[in-house]
């Protein structure tokens, strides 16, 4: 029992202590775990568990849709904002016809987007 309070408690710290850049980056790799996860339960028929999980996925893309500064980031931020509602629409698509090929097209805009932020932190240009 000790044991799982410093673990949530080194979890926790984990995110309140990184960088906006880091974060932004965290939630890339959690959507595209649970997109991973939300293909595989669909595959396996378990739609209930391939809902949640792709209501997972939404709700990190609109944590993704609120951390854009649209008055700061001008046209990057506006294409941005068009790229994630792509992706909650396929999202909802997905959900709705438990169709795999909508969740692969996801994956690979997620993974997309995930290298591209990464490139920009190894260039250092947002800290």
């Amino acid at each position: 029992m000790p044991y799982q309070t410093g673990y949530k408690a080194y979890q926790r710290n984990k995110y309140e202590t990184a960088s906006p850049h880091r974060l932004i980056l965290m939630l890339f790799n959690g959507a595209i775990q649970f997109v991973n996860q939300a293909q595989t339960a669909i595959s396996e028929g378990n739609n209930t568990e391939g809902h949640r999980l792709i209501l997972r996925t939404q709700d990190i893309i609109y944590e993704l849709i609120s951390s854009l500064k649209e008055d700061q980031g001008g046209e990057i931020a506006k294409n941005l904002k068009g790229i994630y509602l792509y992706i909650i629409d396929r999202l909802v698509q997905a959900n709705l016809n438990k169709q795999i090929d909508y969740l692969v097209e996801v994956n690979a805009l997620l993974s997309d987007l995930k290298s591209a932020w990464e490139q920009i932190g190894k260039e250092g240009t947002l800290g």
